[in-house]
Formats: C-alpha cells, structure tokens, sequence
C-alpha cells in the first residue's frame, strides 16, 4: 500500500520542486526513489524534471523516511516538500503552566535543530515559507518523570497558506509534545542542489513507545567523565528518544560524587580537586536533561564497589586486598561492613545529598558482585555473623547482605522522603529461587545483566517482577577491546555492533511476561574509556537500542540499514563524534553493501 501512495509522491514532489528550479541548477547527480531505494544516477541536463536531492529522495523513499526511531503508529509523511524560510519559525504554546519554561526551552533547542540541518558553511536562502509550531499540552503543570507517564503525541503539518505552514503537536504532557518536536526536526532537510531547507507537508503522524524506560548507563568512577561529555550524550539521547541516563558516580576506583554531608569521601576518593561533581554541576546536568525529556538517575553501588574515600572511616573490609582476584573481580577490592551501625548514618548523608540534586523518581541501589569471600575475611564479620548464629556458608552471608539492604532501604526512603521504587543489579541475592525471601518485587525493580537467555529472567518474571534488560551479549558496550588487566581481549568480547543490539528484543526474552519488562539500557563500564572516546563508544549503537525500544519492531537490522547511516550523519551534525558504520558511498548508494 505504501509503495503506491510512494510512486504519488515522487510525483507530487517532482511538481513541487519544478516551482523551485532555476536556469542555474546543474547539479551533476539526480536521487530516483526504486523499490524503496534512492538510486543514484547521472541528471539529464536537458530533461524537463527537477533533479531531486538525496535526502529529498530518502525522506520518501520507504515507510518510515528518515524518521529514528521509527513511529509505532499512523505514520503519513504526505505527499509533497515546501521550501521554508529558517529565519520565520516560530513556536506558540497553546495551553500555560508549570511546564512553560521547559517548553519555551524545548523550542529553542527545536529551532537548534534545525539550524543544524544546514551543512557547516553553508547559508541557505531565505525565502520559502514561514513555519509555524502550535504546542498542544494538555497537561501543562506535569514537569516530573514517573515509570507510568505518558509520552505520547500527535503530530500534523499541513500549509495554512500560500506563504505559510503549521505544524500542531498534541500531547498529554511536555515530554509527549518534546518527543513531537523532535520528531518535526526530522521532518526537516536541506536541499543541497537548491541550497534551501525544506519541510514535509500534510504529515500525521500517532506515536508512543513501547516501554518506560529506555536509557543509557555511564560509568564516571573507573574513569573521569566532563560534565560537557555528559550533557552531549544526553543531547544525542534526546535526539532519538531515550528518556534515563543512569550515573553510575561512584566505584572502589574513585568517589567524584560532592557529598556536602561526608566531603571527605570526595576530598580522599577523587582522581583530583577537578575531577568532581559538585552540586552546581549535577543541578545543571539534571535540568538540562529534563528540557530534553531525559531523567538523570542516580546509583550509589553498595555493598560493593566501594574503597577510594573510605580510607579512615573503618567502614570497609578488604580495601585493596592481595592478590585481588581471591577477593573480588577487579581491582581494588572494596565492600563495606555491615555489621557497624555508623555505616548507615554515612548512607543516609550520601542519600540525602543526592536527593536533593538528583530530583528522580527512581532510585539505583547498586548491588552488584558482591563477594562473600571479602566478607569472610574480616573477622569481626564472621563474629557477628556466628553470634546471630547464621554460620559461614554461602546462606549466611546471604542473610547478612539482605541484613544490610533492609536497613539501607530504609535509609533511603527516609533520604528520599518517599517509597520511591528502588533498583538492583541481578546477583546472587536476586536468584528467583529465593528472591520473595529478600526483596518485595513491589519496592525492587531488577536490572538484568547476564546474558538475554540466562534462566533467570523467566523465573523473575514467573514470580511477579519488573526488569530493565541490559545483558551484556548485546548491551555492554565496552566489550570487544584489549584487556586492561593481564593480556588478549576483555572479559565480554567480542566487540557487539549496532545490528545486535538492534535486534536484541525484551519482548522476545520476556515472552508472555513482557507486560513486566520496564524497558532495556545500554552499559558503558568505563575501566577503557572516558570522555575522549565517549560519543564512539556509545554511537550510533545506542540509536539500535532506542528504536528496539521505543518501537520494538517486528522486522530485522536490514530495514533499518538506510535509516541508521541517515541517523548517524545526523548525530555528526548535532555535533557528536559517532563511530563510522559504513563507507559514504553506501549511503549514497542503497542497496549495494551487503553480505
């Protein structure tokens, strides 16, 4: 159906473009829409027709355009291209109230965006027709984040006049009408043959995700990250609607967290008097990430991962233990201690810090490997455990980490002032086997690291609770690189491309349960990066992981092909460094680069 209504539109586009054609275009190549492909070909000089653009062609050219990720609902782009004028945009906010300031930013950034459309040096002409965006929010006072908020929106453009078009975007909230603007900017491109922007007209589009929760985790603990670095990534997640950015802040490496309660954990515990995170910082990047619908989620890693800046608290047990491997999985080693009461005022100060910076509904526990071998080598643990007569064994010192969580859980609800919902990494306390006896499945959310068909996540699932899916097979994005301890590659390789991640489906793992799955993240551990190789690392592969979640498709990699190299051009211009998938010539030439 939609290769009919594409033949139209070439059509239509081609009448359209006549109206804009000048003596002096003799642009030595012509894009035609074949089969769904932009074939590229030598432009006839003499003949009658406008040459048409690449990107005029692929905005067309398949079901989707240049649309990432792809809407999961009535999706029409129309059936023509009008040149418009960058200098008369303007945007009107329908309805007033508590969101106004992030709307008005979030039109700013719109009209960014498609300044950013236009190649660097290049000044497009200025006539066409004026654009005008109408905010439709419905719930104008919704400014926070929730697991159960709505991110829908509806999009129309259409021409008003002769002289002028309006785009409408309806949505139940800001971040529903954010995600329309973003998806407008799309709309978008820039006519290299005529040097003048152009917009789709008589476009309705109906869109929502699939799953809540679609995010990105960066480690800035093994290495130190630039609050600039940070605010570019969440740049390009907004720009392909993931809505988390999970801090992992603090390891046993480094404590670049400012707690303003315990500064000595930050004074003993960062790589350097720079090489931190005070609360001005973390103020800024959380706004900046709510104007571009992305939540700034805290993790404060315990009982493990901890060591640097806990020197002289006597808190800690097997800091810097040797040789690390009989105590833990990298180095240094580092746990806390249980069993001292101090240890959960300490806590309650790091929670109450972050709260009042971090402003979320989600909270992040850590709880990842968690050695009971550290455990075991303090005795003063192993008298406290005999004394609740628990013993030695492996159950034991599961008692005494659910000991632990209780009382932490308590400390953060009480820092929090609210039950917000807690998360923990899957690990042997999470095992379904004896989960219920730990972890209340309506406090937890379980974030599940193993591989995507680990047992695990069916017997969670079987027993009621909620998931977040970033298994390392597909969505540790540190993987594939040499070893930094001993030699020969890292521990998950190989290295994972944007294909796997693409195809990697929580609907697929979760199966009936999937109702249960919040959504997936991709886990940047950084023991190998930092801020110089951030924007590789992460992109385009992170762009795979939004659309798998936003629209969880039912088709492959291989239709999404043309769309990606489309979407990593454009994270160039946003003015991201992204990993080069393909040749250009590949671009210019779909259809040709196959196995």
């Amino acid at each position: 159906m939609w290769r009919h209504k594409l033949f139209l539109n070439i059509i239509y586009l081609f009448i359209i473009l006549q109206c804009v054609n000048t003596a002096e275009d003799h642009p030595a190549w012509n894009w035609k829409c074949e089969d769904g492909k932009c074939s590229k070909t030598k432009h006839d000089q003499q003949s009658p027709e406008p040459a048409l653009s690449l990107e005029a062609c692929k905005l067309f050219c398949n079901e989707f355009g240049l649309l990432w990720p792809r809407p999961t609902g009535n999706t029409d782009l129309g059936r023509f291209l009008s040149k418009i004028n960058i200098n008369n945009i303007e945007i009107q906010i329908e309805k007033r109230g508590r969101s106004d300031d992030l709307m008005n930013a979030a039109g700013q950034r719109f009209k960014q965006l498609v300044s950013k459309a236009v190649p660097k040096g290049v000044t497009p002409k200025t006539t066409g027709k004026s654009v005008y965006v109408y905010l439709v929010n419905n719930n104008p006072d919704v400014t926070d984040f929730s697991l159960d908020f709505d991110e829908s929106y509806t999009l129309r453009v259409s021409p008003e006049s002769t002289e002028r078009i309006n785009a409408t975007i309806f949505g139940n909230n800001f971040f529903g009408i954010r995600h329309g603007m973003e998806t407008l900017s799309q709309l978008i491109v820039f006519d290299d043959i005529r040097n003048h922007l152009l917009i789709a007209r008589d476009v309705t589009i109906d869109d929502k995700p699939v799953y809540p929760y679609r995010g990105i985790l960066l480690d800035t603990a093994r290495n130190y990250y630039s609050v600039e670095s940070i605010k570019a990534t969440i740049e390009a997640m907004a720009a392909v609607k993931l809505n988390t950015f999970h801090w992992h802040i603090t390891d046993s490496q480094s404590f670049p967290f400012v707690s303003s309660r315990r500064p000595e954990l930050t004074k003993y515990g960062a790589y350097g008097p720079s090489k931190v995170y005070p609360a001005a910082a973390l103020r800024e990047v959380v706004r900046f990430g709510r104007e571009r619908g992305v939540r700034v989620l805290p993790e404060f890693d315990a009982p493990a991962h901890v060591g640097e800046g806990w020197q002289d608290s006597g808190l800690t047990v097997c800091f810097k233990a040797e040789p690390w491997a009989s105590y833990c999985v990298e180095p240094p080693c580092g746990q806390l201690n249980p069993t001292k009461e101090e240890l959960y005022n300490y806590l309650e100060d790091i929670y109450k810090d972050m709260a009042e910076v971090f402003d979320t509904d989600l909270f992040h526990m850590g709880g990842d490997e968690v050695s009971e071998r550290c455990w075991n080598s303090s005795q003063q643990i192993q008298q406290f455990m005999l004394e609740n007569r628990w013993g030695l064994d492996r159950a034991s010192y599961l008692k005494l980490w659910n000991y632990f969580q209780t009382k932490a859980q308590d400390r953060a609800y009480k820092a929090f002032g609210k039950r917000l919902p807690l998360i923990l990494w899957t690990s042997t306390l999470t095992e379904f086997s004896h989960v219920e006896n730990f972890l209340n499945k309506d406090d937890y959310i379980i974030q599940v690291w193993t591989t995507g068909v680990d047992p695990q996540i069916k017997g969670l699932l079987e027993k009621g609770y909620r998931l977040i899916m970033s298994n390392y097979d597909a969505l540790y994005f540190d993987c594939g690189y040499g070893a930094w301890v001993g030699s020969g590659n890292n521990w998950c390789s190989p290295y994972i491309g944007w294909q796997k991640v693409y195809e990697n489906s929580p609907m697929q793992m979760a199966q009936e349960y999937s109702n249960q799955v919040l959504g997936g993240e991709a886990a940047l551990w950084s023991e190998q990066a930092d801020s110089a190789t951030l924007d590789a690392r992460l992109w385009p592969r992170a762009a795979a992981l939004a659309e798998r979640l936003w629209a969880e498709p039912d088709t492959t990699w291989h239709h999404a092909e043309a769309r990606m190299l489309h979407l990593r051009e454009r994270l160039v211009r946003l003015g991201i460094q992204p990993e080069s998938i393909e040749p250009e010539w590949c671009y210019q030439n779909e259809g040709y680069c196959y196995a």
